[in-house]
């Protein structure tokens, strides 16, 4: 952990939250490119808003399965009953009628990327100058494993709800037991966030209770310092913390899991698998990285490195950069300047700059934060961190979970506003 403030991490979210205002060369374009997006949570619906507010003269279509976001930002928060589910729920209404997006509930089920066209499941064929998917994350499968009874809720919605009525229904002196996923996977900090506040709802609520934390990873995969010291002392009686703790198999109807390390059994079973992209990307061709998940992209413009024509945002892509709405919205910006500067005839911006923030509570009253801000490497041509920019809070506090709402906001704000 460096010497980084709670200030200076104010001032840092301040200087790049907002992307500098559009070249007045990408206004140059006299046509209407076609933007089709596929997924819109923070990357997809950040980038069809700045590719109208920037652009003008683009016609977007953004496609999602569902009528609105649900924001896994803050949704541990749902689990727990502090928030309701109202909170976290993001209408696409000003994407449409304030900046023009042609907005679908419908899903993606084909993509030609020879004819540059895209089928949806309702029939309808959308043609498309510009391709770009946004879909979050799928999972590895697991065998055993039903969500309806084992719950995720690492896709927020009914999930979290399911997970919310479970947690409330758990017998006092119970396990609720959860598992980290291999690294990487959404939002590094998210299990062990939810893991204390689902410790302090217990220790308040239910007595006796505890969570049982089984992570696949040799050790905590962010903030470590803030989560090493809650599970210690604060949680010391409630959180049990294994590493290198691989699911196996999963007895959905017992709630049992079996993992590399042994069998742990509760009254509530947390799973969240391994991740991998969206299937639209796994089916089109584009996850061709080493492990076969994740779909590598030119972090110049989040162009796919096998069909330069579709663009991959988010958490299905593959570079450096960590998987966090923050981020997927970061790099949906850098997207969208690249993309209006090449309708304009012109190249990528050569030296973009993203960043990746949030806030964790750690009690019902305080919380933790984490920075990260990543820049382009010419010779490696990845975005590199910035040892200089990246740390997280010397300790959790009440002003840290005020400010954390604030911090929410202003990210809801800034994508779907």
């Amino acid at each position: 952990m460096n010497g980084f403030t709670r200030r200076q991490f104010l001032k840092l979210l301040g200087a790049t939250s907002a992307f500098a205002a559009a070249p007045p060369a990408l206004r140059a374009a006299t046509t209407a490119p076609r933007v089709v997006i596929i997924g819109g949570g923070f990357g997809g619906a950040t980038l069809a808003k700045y590719l109208k507010h920037w652009g003008g003269n683009i016609d977007v279509t953004l496609v999602d399965a569902n009528a609105s976001h649900y924001s896994c930002i803050l949704s541990n928060l749902v689990v727990t009953n502090a928030i309701p589910m109202s909170r976290i729920t993001l209408s696409y209404a000003n994407l449409a009628g304030k900046y023009g997006v042609t907005v679908l509930k419908d899903m993606a089920v084909a993509i030609d990327p020879d004819g540059h066209k895209v089928t949806l499941a309702s029939g309808m064929v959308l043609p498309y100058d510009r391709l770009v998917l946004a879909p979050g994350i799928d999972f590895v499968p697991i065998p055993g494993w039903d969500p309806n009874l084992a719950p995720h809720a690492w896709q927020a919605g009914p999930q979290t709800t399911l997970l919310k009525n479970q947690l409330a229904a758990m017998p006092t002196g119970e396990f609720f037991v959860m598992t980290v996923p291999k690294s990487p996977y959404r939002c590094p900090p998210g299990p062990y966030e939810r893991a204390c506040v689902v410790a302090d709802y217990l220790k308040r609520r239910k007595p006796g209770s505890k969570v049982i934390l089984l992570d696949a990873n040799p050790g905590i995969t962010a903030e470590p310092h803030n989560f090493g010291t809650a599970f210690s002392t604060i949680y010391k009686d409630v959180i049990e913390y294994y590493t290198n703790a691989s699911v196996l198999e999963v007895d959905s109807v017992n709630k049992v899991v079996l993992t590399s390390i042994g069998s742990f059994g509760g009254a509530v079973l947390n799973i969240i698998p391994n991740q991998q992209a969206g299937k639209i990307v796994r089916d089109t061709g584009l996850t061709t990285d080493p492990t076969g998940r994740w779909a590598p992209v030119d972090v110049l413009n989040y162009a796919s490195t096998t069909y330069p024509d579709i663009h991959v945002l988010g958490d299905s892509q593959a570079s450096t950069q960590p998987k966090s709405g923050h981020m997927a919205s970061s790099q949906a910006k850098v997207c969208a300047d690249a993309m209006l500067r090449g309708f304009a005839g012109g190249a990528p911006y050569p030296a973009p700059v993203t960043n990746s923030a949030c806030y964790s509570p750690i009690t019902a009253s305080t919380a933790s934060w984490l920075t990260a801000v990543y820049q382009y490497d010419p010779a490696s041509k990845a975005m590199k961190l910035v040892p200089a920019a990246f740390g997280e809070a010397p300790a959790p506090s009440g002003d840290n979970y005020q400010d954390m709402f604030k911090w929410a906001d202003n990210i809801f704000a800034d994508s779907f506003m």
